[in-house]
């Protein structure tokens, strides 16, 4: 499995985790709205239920945003390479790597580096776009070298 593969699977694994995660939370809160629906204690009662309901809709939409990224990486082509930094691309810089998929943080590599999964949307993805091995790009007042592509 080369690098762009680890770093594919690594977003798909963060979404499966974020998504495990919020089904759990979602069967709890389910199952304290069942409690509450039990109890009848007036103004106490409307008030968990409704506190209930609003960390639901907050549920909803951090999933809303999950299938989002599920679609972003849906439209990733590791194996295309443009030539220039696109969705998908892997880019080493004079200060780090990137991976544009979306952002699920960083993934270590066996030799040690980190590997920064980046959003298409974030500032540096955007400072990057288009770019091709050997320009650069200044994010944050410093000047970033592309120095490999994939």
């Amino acid at each position: 499995m080369d690098v762009k593969e680890k770093a594919l699977k690594h977003c798909l694994d963060y979404i499966a985790q974020k998504r495990a995660l919020l089904q759990q939370r979602t069967k709890a809160l389910q199952e304290s709205l069942n409690s509450e629906t039990k109890s009848s204690a007036g103004d106490k009662h409307e008030t968990g239920r409704a506190m209930v309901q609003l960390e639901q809709e907050k549920l909803g939409k951090q999933s809303m945003e999950l299938d989002r990224m599920a679609r972003v990486l849906a439209q990733v082509d590791i194996g295309t390479n443009t030539g220039k930094i696109s969705l998908g691309s892997l880019v080493t810089t004079s200060t780090a790597v990137y991976f544009v998929a979306i952002s699920s943080g960083a993934m270590n590599t066996t030799n040690s580096k980190s590997i920064f999964c980046i959003s298409p949307s974030s500032p540096i993805a955007q400072a990057m776009f288009g770019k091709e091995t050997g320009d650069s790009f200044v994010f944050n007042g410093t000047e970033h070298y592309i120095t490999a592509l994939a």
